[in-house]
Protein backbone atom coordinates (compact mmCIF):
# COMPACT_ATOMS: atom_id res chain seq x y z
CA UNK A 1 0.00 0.00 0.00
CA UNK A 2 3.06 2.37 0.70
CA UNK A 3 4.29 1.49 -2.65
CA UNK A 4 0.75 2.83 -3.97
CA UNK A 5 1.19 5.84 -1.88
CA UNK A 6 3.97 7.07 -3.30
CA UNK A 7 3.51 6.61 -7.10
CA UNK A 8 0.20 8.24 -6.54
CA UNK A 9 2.20 11.22 -4.92
CA UNK A 10 3.77 12.13 -8.27
CA UNK A 11 0.20 12.86 -9.55
CA UNK A 12 -0.68 14.08 -6.91
CA UNK A 13 2.18 16.52 -7.02
CA UNK A 14 1.64 17.29 -10.98
CA UNK A 15 -2.02 17.92 -10.49
CA UNK A 16 -1.51 19.94 -6.85
CA UNK A 17 0.60 22.37 -9.03
CA UNK A 18 -1.92 23.28 -11.39
CA UNK A 19 -4.73 24.04 -8.67
CA UNK A 20 -2.85 25.41 -5.86
CA UNK A 21 -1.79 28.22 -8.05
CA UNK A 22 -5.02 29.07 -9.35
CA UNK A 23 -6.13 31.39 -6.61
CA UNK A 24 -2.87 32.87 -6.70
CA UNK A 25 -3.11 34.35 -10.55
CA UNK A 26 -4.29 37.82 -9.65
CA UNK A 27 -1.43 37.88 -6.83
CA UNK A 28 0.97 37.29 -9.70
CA UNK A 29 0.44 40.99 -11.53
CA UNK A 30 0.78 41.32 -15.15
CA UNK A 31 -1.72 40.85 -17.77
CA UNK A 32 -4.27 38.66 -18.37
CA UNK A 33 -2.96 36.88 -21.30
CA UNK A 34 0.73 36.86 -19.20
CA UNK A 35 -1.25 35.04 -16.56
CA UNK A 36 -2.47 32.51 -18.80
CA UNK A 37 0.87 31.21 -19.90
CA UNK A 38 1.53 31.04 -16.82
CA UNK A 39 -1.24 28.13 -16.90
CA UNK A 40 -0.55 27.07 -20.02
CA UNK A 41 3.32 27.36 -19.90
CA UNK A 42 2.72 24.66 -17.48
CA UNK A 43 0.06 22.23 -19.07
CA UNK A 44 1.56 23.08 -22.65
CA UNK A 45 5.05 21.55 -21.71
CA UNK A 46 3.30 18.72 -19.77
CA UNK A 47 0.67 17.91 -23.26
CA UNK A 48 3.32 17.90 -25.38
CA UNK A 49 6.41 15.36 -23.66
CA UNK A 50 3.86 13.16 -21.87
CA UNK A 51 4.34 10.86 -25.07
CA UNK A 52 7.91 10.95 -25.12
CA UNK A 53 7.63 10.32 -21.02
CA UNK A 54 5.34 7.51 -21.68
CA UNK A 55 8.01 6.55 -24.43
CA UNK A 56 11.09 6.82 -21.94
CA UNK A 57 9.00 4.72 -19.19
CA UNK A 58 8.89 1.59 -21.86
CA UNK A 59 12.45 2.32 -22.89
CA UNK A 60 14.47 2.47 -19.68
CA UNK A 61 11.84 1.25 -17.47
CA UNK A 62 9.16 2.99 -15.39
CA UNK A 63 10.95 3.31 -12.36
CA UNK A 64 13.94 5.11 -12.84
CA UNK A 65 11.84 7.86 -15.31
CA UNK A 66 9.64 7.90 -12.41
CA UNK A 67 12.86 9.26 -10.07
CA UNK A 68 14.35 11.42 -12.51
CA UNK A 69 10.38 12.97 -12.96
CA UNK A 70 9.96 13.69 -9.00
CA UNK A 71 13.44 14.81 -8.55
CA UNK A 72 13.43 17.21 -10.95
CA UNK A 73 9.78 18.40 -9.42
CA UNK A 74 11.21 19.08 -6.86
CA UNK A 75 14.08 20.86 -7.50
CA UNK A 76 12.29 23.16 -10.24
CA UNK A 77 9.62 23.75 -8.14
CA UNK A 78 12.49 25.74 -5.70
CA UNK A 79 13.19 27.85 -8.77
CA UNK A 80 10.19 28.62 -9.44
CA UNK A 81 9.51 29.87 -5.70
CA UNK A 82 12.45 32.06 -6.17
CA UNK A 83 11.52 33.63 -9.82
CA UNK A 84 12.25 37.23 -10.01
CA UNK A 85 10.32 37.84 -12.86
CA UNK A 86 6.75 36.77 -13.99
CA UNK A 87 8.84 36.13 -17.35
CA UNK A 88 10.90 33.81 -15.84
CA UNK A 89 8.23 31.94 -13.64
CA UNK A 90 6.67 31.25 -17.27
CA UNK A 91 9.85 29.57 -18.60
CA UNK A 92 10.36 27.57 -15.69
CA UNK A 93 6.63 26.33 -15.41
CA UNK A 94 7.71 25.25 -18.71
CA UNK A 95 10.50 23.18 -17.50
CA UNK A 96 8.30 22.00 -14.35
CA UNK A 97 5.30 20.64 -17.12
CA UNK A 98 8.24 18.91 -18.73
CA UNK A 99 9.07 17.32 -15.52
CA UNK A 100 5.58 15.96 -15.09
CA UNK A 101 5.39 14.67 -18.51
CA UNK A 102 7.81 12.17 -16.71
CA UNK A 103 5.99 11.31 -13.66
CA UNK A 104 2.58 10.72 -14.86
CA UNK A 105 3.02 7.89 -17.19
CA UNK A 106 5.45 6.60 -15.78
CA UNK A 107 3.13 5.92 -12.18
CA UNK A 108 0.63 4.33 -14.38
CA UNK A 109 2.90 1.72 -15.57
CA UNK A 110 4.08 1.11 -12.06
CA UNK A 111 0.77 0.48 -10.97
CA UNK A 112 0.55 -1.85 -14.07
CA UNK A 113 3.37 -3.67 -12.33
CA UNK A 114 1.99 -3.44 -8.83
CA UNK A 115 -1.76 -4.70 -9.93
CA UNK A 116 -1.56 -7.25 -13.32
CA UNK A 117 -5.25 -8.54 -11.82
CA UNK A 118 -7.39 -6.25 -13.96
CA UNK A 119 -9.85 -5.77 -11.12
CA UNK A 120 -7.28 -5.21 -8.69
CA UNK A 121 -5.72 -3.04 -10.68
CA UNK A 122 -8.91 -1.09 -11.78
CA UNK A 123 -9.71 -0.44 -7.88
CA UNK A 124 -6.08 0.36 -7.72
CA UNK A 125 -6.67 3.22 -9.90
CA UNK A 126 -9.65 4.63 -8.43
CA UNK A 127 -7.34 4.86 -5.74
CA UNK A 128 -4.69 6.31 -6.94
CA UNK A 129 -7.34 8.95 -8.44
CA UNK A 130 -8.66 9.36 -5.49
CA UNK A 131 -5.12 10.37 -3.95
CA UNK A 132 -4.47 12.47 -6.59
CA UNK A 133 -8.22 14.36 -6.21
CA UNK A 134 -7.59 15.16 -2.82
CA UNK A 135 -5.01 17.77 -4.93
CA UNK A 136 -8.22 18.99 -6.49
CA UNK A 137 -9.85 19.77 -3.22
CA UNK A 138 -6.94 20.85 -1.12
CA UNK A 139 -5.31 22.86 -3.95
CA UNK A 140 -7.94 25.96 -4.07
CA UNK A 141 -7.96 26.17 -0.38
CA UNK A 142 -4.20 25.46 0.03
CA UNK A 143 -3.17 28.44 -2.27
CA UNK A 144 -5.54 30.51 -0.76
CA UNK A 145 -4.10 30.08 2.74
CA UNK A 146 -0.38 30.27 1.46
CA UNK A 147 -1.33 33.76 -0.55
CA UNK A 148 -2.42 35.25 2.38
CA UNK A 149 -0.28 34.18 4.74
CA UNK A 150 3.21 34.30 2.89
CA UNK A 151 2.43 35.33 -1.35
CA UNK A 152 2.13 33.34 -4.22
CA UNK A 153 6.26 32.21 -4.46
CA UNK A 154 4.86 29.80 -1.34
CA UNK A 155 2.83 27.68 -3.20
CA UNK A 156 5.71 26.22 -4.72
CA UNK A 157 7.42 25.14 -1.33
CA UNK A 158 5.33 22.64 -0.59
CA UNK A 159 5.43 20.55 -3.94
CA UNK A 160 9.73 19.91 -2.02
CA UNK A 161 8.65 17.79 0.81
CA UNK A 162 6.39 15.89 -0.95
CA UNK A 163 8.23 15.16 -3.57
CA UNK A 164 10.66 13.82 -1.38
CA UNK A 165 8.37 11.77 0.25
CA UNK A 166 7.17 10.02 -3.04
CA UNK A 167 11.00 8.75 -3.67
CA UNK A 168 11.23 7.25 -0.41
CA UNK A 169 7.99 5.58 -0.91
CA UNK A 170 7.98 4.28 -4.07
CA UNK A 171 11.18 2.13 -3.62
CA UNK A 172 11.84 -1.43 -5.00
CA UNK A 173 8.93 -1.33 -7.79
CA UNK A 174 9.94 -4.24 -10.39
CA UNK A 175 9.55 -2.23 -13.81
CA UNK A 176 10.10 -3.74 -17.30
CA UNK A 177 12.04 -2.08 -20.31
CA UNK A 178 10.41 -2.02 -23.68
CA UNK A 179 13.78 -1.59 -25.62
CA UNK A 180 12.74 0.40 -28.51
CA UNK A 181 13.78 3.82 -30.23
CA UNK A 182 12.19 7.14 -29.59
CA UNK A 183 11.97 9.66 -32.32
CA UNK A 184 12.42 13.28 -30.85
CA UNK A 185 11.57 14.93 -34.23
CA UNK A 186 7.24 14.21 -33.72
CA UNK A 187 8.07 14.99 -29.91
CA UNK A 188 9.67 18.48 -30.89
CA UNK A 189 7.19 19.10 -33.41
CA UNK A 190 4.09 18.21 -31.02
CA UNK A 191 5.81 20.41 -28.59
CA UNK A 192 5.85 23.63 -31.35
CA UNK A 193 2.20 22.73 -32.56
CA UNK A 194 1.16 23.35 -29.19
CA UNK A 195 2.81 26.33 -28.30
CA UNK A 196 1.76 27.98 -31.86
CA UNK A 197 -2.01 26.84 -31.46
CA UNK A 198 -2.02 28.81 -27.81
CA UNK A 199 -0.32 31.68 -29.00
CA UNK A 200 -2.86 32.11 -31.98
CA UNK A 201 -5.84 31.38 -29.10
CA UNK A 202 -4.29 33.57 -26.39
CA UNK A 203 -3.05 36.69 -28.47
CA UNK A 204 -5.31 35.94 -31.17
CA UNK A 205 -2.36 36.07 -33.67
CA UNK A 206 -3.00 34.66 -37.21
CA UNK A 207 0.24 34.05 -37.93
CA UNK A 208 0.66 32.01 -35.05
CA UNK A 209 -2.34 30.16 -36.52
CA UNK A 210 -0.87 29.16 -39.84
CA UNK A 211 2.32 28.42 -38.84
CA UNK A 212 0.53 25.95 -36.05
CA UNK A 213 -1.35 24.39 -39.22
CA UNK A 214 2.05 23.79 -41.09
CA UNK A 215 3.69 22.40 -37.63
CA UNK A 216 0.82 20.01 -37.74
CA UNK A 217 1.48 19.07 -40.81
CA UNK A 218 5.07 18.33 -40.39
CA UNK A 219 3.74 16.07 -37.39
CA UNK A 220 1.64 14.02 -39.80
CA UNK A 221 3.93 13.76 -42.00
CA UNK A 222 6.77 12.81 -39.96
CA UNK A 223 4.88 10.24 -37.75
CA UNK A 224 3.75 8.35 -40.82
CA UNK A 225 7.44 7.80 -42.01
CA UNK A 226 8.83 7.22 -38.89
CA UNK A 227 9.60 4.08 -37.66
CA UNK A 228 8.85 4.39 -33.61
CA UNK A 229 5.91 6.97 -34.20
CA UNK A 230 5.18 8.70 -31.28
CA UNK A 231 1.80 7.31 -31.60
CA UNK A 232 1.79 3.61 -31.93
CA UNK A 233 -0.41 2.79 -34.60
CA UNK A 234 -1.30 0.06 -32.16
CA UNK A 235 -2.81 1.99 -29.67
CA UNK A 236 -4.58 4.36 -31.69
CA UNK A 237 -6.20 1.37 -33.80
CA UNK A 238 -7.40 -0.30 -30.86
CA UNK A 239 -11.35 -0.19 -30.53
CA UNK A 240 -13.11 3.06 -29.12
CA UNK A 241 -9.76 4.46 -28.41
CA UNK A 242 -10.43 7.58 -30.50
CA UNK A 243 -13.10 8.26 -28.58
CA UNK A 244 -12.29 8.09 -25.24
CA UNK A 245 -9.21 9.85 -25.86
CA UNK A 246 -11.46 12.96 -27.61
CA UNK A 247 -13.56 12.68 -24.11
CA UNK A 248 -10.92 13.09 -21.85
CA UNK A 249 -9.45 15.87 -23.91
CA UNK A 250 -13.64 17.21 -23.43
CA UNK A 251 -12.74 16.45 -19.73
CA UNK A 252 -10.14 18.77 -19.35
CA UNK A 253 -11.42 21.81 -20.98
CA UNK A 254 -14.03 22.08 -19.35
CA UNK A 255 -12.34 21.47 -15.95
CA UNK A 256 -9.13 23.99 -16.54
CA UNK A 257 -11.57 26.41 -18.46
CA UNK A 258 -13.77 26.46 -15.31
CA UNK A 259 -10.93 26.88 -12.88
CA UNK A 260 -9.47 29.66 -14.67
CA UNK A 261 -12.57 31.33 -15.22
CA UNK A 262 -14.21 31.03 -12.63
CA UNK A 263 -11.68 32.35 -10.27
CA UNK A 264 -11.28 35.41 -12.26
CA UNK A 265 -15.33 35.78 -11.52
CA UNK A 266 -15.14 34.98 -8.00
CA UNK A 267 -11.82 37.49 -7.06
CA UNK A 268 -13.67 39.99 -8.18
CA UNK A 269 -15.28 40.56 -4.47
CA UNK A 270 -13.51 37.48 -2.74
CA UNK A 271 -9.92 37.40 -0.84
CA UNK A 272 -7.74 33.99 -2.60
CA UNK A 273 -8.65 31.96 0.75
CA UNK A 274 -12.74 32.89 0.00
CA UNK A 275 -12.15 31.68 -3.27
CA UNK A 276 -10.50 28.63 -2.49
CA UNK A 277 -12.86 27.78 0.16
CA UNK A 278 -15.31 28.80 -3.07
CA UNK A 279 -14.41 26.06 -5.18
CA UNK A 280 -15.11 23.17 -2.52
CA UNK A 281 -18.16 21.63 -4.40
CA UNK A 282 -16.24 21.46 -7.58
CA UNK A 283 -13.39 19.73 -6.05
CA UNK A 284 -14.40 17.72 -3.11
CA UNK A 285 -16.45 15.08 -4.86
CA UNK A 286 -12.52 14.12 -6.97
CA UNK A 287 -11.21 13.29 -3.02
CA UNK A 288 -14.40 10.03 -2.38
CA UNK A 289 -16.11 9.72 -5.45
CA UNK A 290 -12.99 7.89 -7.60
CA UNK A 291 -13.68 5.16 -4.94
CA UNK A 292 -16.78 4.43 -6.24
CA UNK A 293 -16.30 5.00 -9.77
CA UNK A 294 -13.46 2.29 -9.88
CA UNK A 295 -16.26 -0.16 -8.07
CA UNK A 296 -18.24 0.69 -11.17
CA UNK A 297 -15.37 0.02 -13.54
CA UNK A 298 -14.84 -3.11 -11.50
CA UNK A 299 -18.25 -4.32 -12.07
CA UNK A 300 -19.84 -3.31 -15.44
CA UNK A 301 -16.47 -1.58 -17.42
CA UNK A 302 -15.48 2.22 -18.20
CA UNK A 303 -18.11 3.00 -20.44
CA UNK A 304 -21.16 3.67 -18.38
CA UNK A 305 -18.91 5.99 -15.85
CA UNK A 306 -17.41 8.43 -18.27
CA UNK A 307 -21.18 8.51 -20.39
CA UNK A 308 -22.70 10.04 -16.92
CA UNK A 309 -19.62 12.06 -16.30
CA UNK A 310 -20.24 13.58 -19.66
CA UNK A 311 -23.37 14.19 -19.35
CA UNK A 312 -22.88 16.11 -15.48
CA UNK A 313 -20.33 18.19 -17.05
CA UNK A 314 -22.19 19.11 -19.70
CA UNK A 315 -25.08 19.90 -17.40
CA UNK A 316 -22.82 21.87 -14.70
CA UNK A 317 -21.15 24.14 -17.73
CA UNK A 318 -24.79 24.97 -18.69
CA UNK A 319 -25.43 25.90 -15.00
CA UNK A 320 -22.08 28.20 -14.66
CA UNK A 321 -23.13 29.94 -17.56
CA UNK A 322 -26.37 31.03 -16.40
CA UNK A 323 -25.17 31.57 -12.63
CA UNK A 324 -21.78 33.00 -12.92
CA UNK A 325 -21.72 36.28 -11.24
CA UNK A 326 -25.00 35.65 -9.82
CA UNK A 327 -25.96 34.36 -6.17
CA UNK A 328 -23.22 31.41 -4.98
CA UNK A 329 -25.91 28.68 -4.24
CA UNK A 330 -26.57 28.70 -7.76
CA UNK A 331 -23.05 28.74 -8.69
CA UNK A 332 -22.21 26.40 -6.36
CA UNK A 333 -25.08 23.78 -7.94
CA UNK A 334 -22.78 24.23 -10.74
CA UNK A 335 -19.74 23.60 -9.42
CA UNK A 336 -20.74 20.56 -7.79
CA UNK A 337 -22.25 18.95 -10.93
CA UNK A 338 -18.67 19.78 -12.69
CA UNK A 339 -16.74 17.94 -9.97
CA UNK A 340 -18.73 15.02 -9.79
CA UNK A 341 -18.96 14.90 -13.78
CA UNK A 342 -14.96 15.04 -13.87
CA UNK A 343 -14.96 12.35 -10.75
CA UNK A 344 -16.75 10.09 -12.85
CA UNK A 345 -15.52 10.24 -16.48
CA UNK A 346 -11.62 10.43 -15.46
CA UNK A 347 -10.61 7.25 -13.24
CA UNK A 348 -12.88 4.93 -15.29
CA UNK A 349 -10.57 6.49 -18.81
CA UNK A 350 -7.21 5.92 -17.09
CA UNK A 351 -8.68 2.49 -16.40
CA UNK A 352 -9.88 1.65 -20.00
CA UNK A 353 -6.98 2.88 -21.38
CA UNK A 354 -4.20 1.32 -19.71
CA UNK A 355 -6.06 -1.89 -19.06
CA UNK A 356 -6.48 -2.19 -23.08
CA UNK A 357 -3.10 -1.15 -23.88
CA UNK A 358 -0.72 -3.98 -25.10
CA UNK A 359 2.01 -5.47 -22.91
CA UNK A 360 4.96 -2.86 -23.20
CA UNK A 361 3.09 -0.23 -24.03
CA UNK A 362 1.25 0.66 -20.62
CA UNK A 363 3.33 4.10 -20.33
CA UNK A 364 2.95 5.27 -23.69
CA UNK A 365 -0.59 4.76 -23.52
CA UNK A 366 -0.98 6.80 -20.29
CA UNK A 367 1.43 9.58 -21.63
CA UNK A 368 -1.52 9.50 -25.04
CA UNK A 369 -4.39 9.44 -22.63
CA UNK A 370 -3.22 12.67 -20.33
CA UNK A 371 -1.49 14.18 -23.49
CA UNK A 372 -5.07 14.35 -25.08
CA UNK A 373 -6.30 15.25 -22.03
CA UNK A 374 -3.66 18.00 -21.51
CA UNK A 375 -4.18 19.49 -25.03
CA UNK A 376 -8.01 20.01 -23.79
CA UNK A 377 -6.61 21.96 -20.70
CA UNK A 378 -4.68 24.09 -22.94
CA UNK A 379 -7.01 24.61 -25.43
CA UNK A 380 -9.64 25.10 -22.48
CA UNK A 381 -7.86 27.59 -20.86
CA UNK A 382 -6.66 29.84 -24.05
CA UNK A 383 -10.54 29.38 -25.54
CA UNK A 384 -12.63 30.51 -22.31
CA UNK A 385 -10.04 32.75 -21.10
CA UNK A 386 -10.47 34.33 -25.07
CA UNK A 387 -14.02 34.93 -24.45
CA UNK A 388 -13.35 36.56 -20.45
CA UNK A 389 -11.02 38.72 -21.74
CA UNK A 390 -13.96 40.72 -23.78
CA UNK A 391 -15.88 40.58 -20.49
CA UNK A 392 -18.60 37.90 -21.14
CA UNK A 393 -18.37 34.81 -18.91
CA UNK A 394 -21.21 33.06 -19.73
CA UNK A 395 -20.63 31.91 -23.34
CA UNK A 396 -17.42 30.91 -22.26
CA UNK A 397 -19.04 27.98 -20.27
CA UNK A 398 -21.68 27.39 -23.39
CA UNK A 399 -18.46 26.59 -25.48
CA UNK A 400 -17.48 24.28 -22.43
CA UNK A 401 -20.96 22.31 -22.04
CA UNK A 402 -21.05 21.97 -26.09
CA UNK A 403 -17.34 20.49 -26.28
CA UNK A 404 -18.21 17.31 -23.62
CA UNK A 405 -21.79 17.14 -25.01
CA UNK A 406 -20.17 16.22 -28.71
CA UNK A 407 -18.04 14.02 -26.48
CA UNK A 408 -20.88 12.11 -25.12
CA UNK A 409 -22.60 11.84 -28.34
CA UNK A 410 -19.16 10.73 -30.03
CA UNK A 411 -18.49 8.04 -27.29
CA UNK A 412 -21.84 6.69 -27.14
CA UNK A 413 -22.67 6.16 -31.01
CA UNK A 414 -18.85 4.22 -30.97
Amino acid sequence: MHRLLGVSLAYFLVLLDTTVLTVALPALGGSVAMRQWVVNGYTLAFAAFLLGGGALADRHGPLRVFRWGVASFGVLSLACAAAPQLWVLVVLRVLLGAAGAACLPSSLALIGALYPDPRRRAKALGAWAAITGVALAAGPVVGGVLVDLAGWRAVFLVNVPLAALALVLARGIPSTRNPRSIDWRTQLAAAAFLALLTDAIVGEHIVSGVAALVVLMVFVLWERRSSAPAVPRVLVRARGVAANLFAGAAVNFALSGALFTVTLALQRNLTPIQTGLAFLPLTLPTAFNPLVTSRIVAARGPRLPVLCGLALLTAGSVVLAVTVGGPYPLLALGLLLTGFGVSFSLPALVTGVVVAAPDGYAGTAGGLLNAVRQVGATVGVAAMGAIVATGAFGPAFVVAAAVCAVAGVALATT
